[in-house]
């Protein structure tokens, strides 16, 4: 039986789709992690450390509850040489 125009069409569409969503999510930026220079104290509300991560020109900070650390989040690509560099 000789598949029909409709089904190999949508099926290369499908594999299009699929390539290009892969292709998507490959660009995205990763993230790096900092400790907090500023947090005092053990995190135990990660909004809080978020704000002051926020503060401190990060993109965003959690607790990390093992440590009782405060860490902040920020694009891989923006640090540099260990600190903070805006991007244009």
């Amino acid at each position: 039986m000789k598949p029909s125009g409709k089904l190999s069409s949508s099926t290369l569409v499908l594999i299009l789709l699929l390539v290009v969503t892969t292709e998507m999510m490959g660009m995205q930026a990763r993230l790096c992690e900092k400790p907090s220079s500023h947090f005092k104290g053990l995190c135990l509300r990660s909004q809080n450390c978020g704000n002051e991560c926020m503060l401190e020109g990060y993109m965003d900070g959690k607790c990390k509850y093992l440590t009782g650390r405060c860490i902040c989040s920020v694009e891989c690509a923006t640090m540099s040489n260990g600190g903070l560099t805006l991007m244009e």
